[in-house]
């Protein structure tokens, strides 16, 4: 038997590789998605391979994330619960697409995660395989009894690390976990579990990695401005660059994060609402997506009709929910998307910002499909004569005609 399992080279992932390969006599394949976690990935085949895994494939996804998945989601505007830029939400389906081709490609017969009974991403993960590749297995440890009971604690896993030789460095429970890719690193547990706890405070700096704390910003604004096509970032022009710097998507996430990191933009702090019932304190860093999401808001403003943006407004709380509890390759999703790239059609121009100790600020906007006329909106004489200010008599008398009925028979 053939598992291919989703591998990070933390304790827990390791110990699940090391498990599931004793548990069912498997041929272990790890899988490692790089979706810009840096860092982290360095040293992973070696120590996937030391674990016992049979083979370690590493994925740069990170060109596709931002193409495929996180420009679309900007361009729906979305934001769950009116905070979170769905961060974690959105890598999930692309690492579980990739996981089952993965699968299907070698002739495994199952794929395993190790994502908690408690969480959001065993939904995710299954979810996406289901709709992908609904003829693989999937194993959750987490959610099997035996599981549980040989590994209560941390201590118990560190305990069957050192047995079978698993070359992990954990001694304690940190005060938090995080996970991190192009669009953001999530904070949660540990510490984080008390909603009281200031996560802002001077002795938490550290915990950070993409931003500084607004406080430690520089102490003056930096003009920044984007360009869009069709409802896409494709061009920057920050100070300093002689004119803009066109980019892939993967290249615009990039610089995005640097420039807002410096600024101490994106942070987020909540309690939010979990698709498996209960509610969860997160902290959230997402320099470049706040960015992205504030001046692309500016860019429809302009270049939007009234009733598609409202339209569309509408269905935000819809999509961001569907994309938080893992059904992107749901065909309801599909179906939003649809409209959603629609509506882009002209959101095109330009967008310039100011960013300053944690602040996004607007200081202009064009476009050639622009949508803004000055000589309608002026509060002097209208030279174009497009619109009479008497005829806003009838359109009040018809708008008020329910209230006026109303008060005379309810009071």
């Amino acid at each position: 038997m053939k598992i291919v399992v989703a591998y990070s080279g933390g304790l827990d992932t390791s110990v699940i590789l090391s498990w599931l390969k004793e548990t069912y006599q498997a041929e272990m394949i790890a899988f490692c998605a790089d979706v810009g976690q840096a860092e982290e990935l360095d040293g992973l085949e070696a120590k996937a391979l030391a674990t016992g895994a049979h083979r370690c494939q590493v994925d740069d996804l990170r060109e596709e994330f931002a193409r495929d998945f996180i420009f679309p989601m900007m361009q729906a505007g979305a934001l769950y619960e009116g905070q979170y830029f769905l961060g974690t939400s959105i890598a999930r389906p692309l690492i579980a697409k990739r996981m089952v081709e993965i699968a299907r490609d070698c002739g495994a017969a199952a794929v395993a995660h190790g994502a908690t009974g408690k969480g959001n991403d065993q939904v995710r993960f299954e979810l996406t395989a289901a709709a992908i590749a609904p003829e693989i297995e999937v194993i959750a440890p987490w959610r099997q009894e035996r599981f549980r009971t040989a590994f209560p604690g941390r201590s118990e896993m560190i305990a069957f690390s050192e047995k079978h030789g698993i070359p992990v460095t954990a001694s304690a429970k940190k005060s938090y976990s995080m996970d991190r890719n192009l669009l953001h690193i999530s904070f949660e547990s540990g510490i984080l579990e008390d909603p009281w706890f200031d996560a802002s405070a001077p002795e938490m700096r550290d915990m950070y990695k993409l931003s500084v704390s607004p406080e430690d910003a520089p102490d003056h604004a930096e003009h920044l401005q984007l360009r869009f096509e069709a409802g896409d970032c494709v061009a920057l022009q920050a100070e300093g660059d002689t004119d803009y710097v066109s980019a892939n998507p993967l290249g615009i996430m990039e610089r995005l994060n640097v420039l807002g990191g410096k600024h101490g933009i994106g942070r987020v702090d909540m309690v939010e609402n979990r698709f498996v019932g209960m509610k969860s304190r997160g902290v959230y860093e997402t320099p470049g997506g706040a960015i992205l999401h504030f001046a692309h808001r500016q860019m429809e403003s302009l270049t939007m009709d009234r009733e598609v943006m409202h339209l569309r407004d509408s269905l935000i709380p819809r999509y961001s929910t569907l994309v938080y509890n893992g059904f992107w390759f749901a065909p309801e999703r599909e179906a939003l998307q649809a409209l959603v790239t629609e509506s882009q059609r002209n959101v095109t121009g330009e967008v310039r910002v100011k960013l300053y100790k944690g602040n996004i600020i607007a200081a202009g906007r064009q476009s050639p499909v622009s949508l803004y006329n000055p000589h309608i909106a002026t509060m002097e004489a209208d030279p174009t004569q497009a619109y009479n200010q008497s005829d806003a008599t009838g359109f009040i008398a018809l708008n008020a005609l329910r209230l006026k009925v109303r008060a005379r028979v309810q009071g």
